[in-house]
């Protein structure tokens, strides 16, 4: 008789299955070692009892002599139980951050770009893994979090990432792997404790287990502990975020000034989240609740990764940064469409006529209807339009007349008398 698998993790499968609805693909991502191969066999099992469709991929990440071995291993165990497989070749950019750190980027990286939005991509990753990972956000000072480890289940980018067997050991693994004689590949760097997971898992761990035998299922009992209270502040934080939003990138500085310093920590963090922008380092975070109570007047930038954090008029902005804009100026015939460094300008003129678009380089002056001619800088200023747009804004010229200002890509601010500058776009007007 043939041995069985074990009947927990076939559970575990299962109720990671139903959480997929029907129709999507469920997707294995396969490393080629004894924890993704396990999941690998028995997810095949899984779905091919239920029916659902279901596909692996695999990461080459070309950063030791044996990946190409770790490919074919993949293709082999996915020819031998019928499951079409993915291989991704990905260039690991070590810039600025850890080998560690920079594979990953590029893993996840490719998992975007190879799996299609909607569909679910199952990990591997085991109560071990969840116990390390705890301890080394624990070692960097991270939050509550960071100490919440990795969670059972994600949406990101369009995917659903859940990893079934977070709940397990990993010598209930090996033991289910072993029992069913299935095959996979050692990764020799997994012994490399220059490495700081590695040194944790072969150093620091085996003297914790000694000492007190269950410290990897209490460890990641305690990153359950803080997703939960994680997703807990992150609802009660989304809650009063709302009541002071001012815009979707900006809240109000004065209102969130009055709150305690965890709180507005909290808060920011939770903004960034939302809006999909790097959170701050501390020392950054800490620069910019110092700013907070800065005059009416000012302009204060504090930047940080991928993010950047201004203060002007008792605002709080947050922002990707922003990119330097080149010279330009282009003939326009006013029909939608004209491509800008901006993107496409969806406005069209009437009556029609040739025009120039160009930056707003100040002086501008426009003629409105009931209200004369009125200087550019001044409307901007009255309206509350924040430096750094106006420099982004573009303006329609006719010699040296201005007909209107327009915020790219379908946004008219001002259209001089006479002149009729029509939205074609979708977009809300901000």
């Amino acid at each position: 008789m043939a041995p069985q698998p074990p009947k927990s993790l076939l559970r575990l499968l299962n109720d990671a299955l139903a959480e997929t609805p029907p129709g999507r693909t469920i997707w294995i991502a396969l490393s080629g070692g004894l924890d993704s191969s396990l999941l690998l066999t028995l997810a095949a099992q899984v779905c091919r009892d239920a029916r659902r469709p279901m596909r692996a991929i695999h990461i080459n990440h070309g950063l030791q002599v044996a990946a190409q071995a770790f490919e074919a291993h993949c293709q082999t165990l996915c020819d031998t139980l019928g499951i079409s497989l993915v291989t991704a070749n990905v260039a690991v950019d070590v810039q600025g951050e850890g080998i560690e750190g920079a594979a990953r980027r590029a893993r996840y990286q490719a998992f975007m770009a190879h799996i299609p939005v909607g569909d679910t991509l199952w990990l591997a990753q085991h109560q071990d893994d969840q116990a390390e990972t705890l301890l080394l956000a624990a070692l960097r000072g991270s939050g509550v979090r960071g100490l919440a480890g990795m969670p059972f289940r994600r949406e990101w980018q369009g995917l659903t990432l859940l990893r079934p067997w977070l709940s397990v050991s990993r010598q209930t693994l090996a033991d289910a792997a072993h029992g069913l004689s299935i095959s996979w590949c050692e990764d020799p760097t997994n012994r490399d404790i220059a490495f700081d997971r590695n040194r944790l898992r072969h150093q620091v761990m085996p003297a914790l287990q000694l000492r007190w035998p269950g410290a990897a299922r209490a460890l990641a009992s305690s990153a359950q502990h803080a997703g939960e209270a994680d997703q807990l502040l992150a609802a009660y934080a989304a809650e009063e975020l709302a009541t002071l939003m001012r815009g979707e990138h900006c809240m109000d500085a004065t209102l969130l000034s009055q709150r305690s310093l965890p709180r507005q920590r909290l808060l920011i963090r939770t903004l960034c989240q939302q809006l999909a922008l790097p959170t701050p380092p501390q020392k950054r975070l800490d620069s910019l609740l110092a700013q907070l109570a800065a005059a009416n007047d000012a302009q204060v930038k504090i930047v940080w990764s991928g993010c950047d954090a201004r203060l002007w008029r008792r605002r709080l902005y947050l922002m990707a940064p922003l990119k330097p804009l080149p010279k330009w100026e282009v003939e326009w015939e006013g029909v939608p469409g004209q491509l800008t460094p901006l993107g496409r300008l969806e406005v069209s003129l009437a009556p029609p006529r040739r025009v120039t678009l160009r930056w707003r380089r100040g002086g501008e002056v426009i003629t409105l209807k009931e209200r004369g001619r009125r200087d550019v800088k001044r409307l901007l200023q009255e309206q509350g339009v924040p430096p750094w747009e106006r420099e982004r804004l573009i303006v329609v010229m006719q010699d040296e007349l201005c007909l209107g200002v327009i915020q790219p890509p379908a946004n008219v601010l001002w259209q001089a008398e006479g002149v009729v500058l029509a939205p074609t776009s979708t977009q809300p007007k901000t």
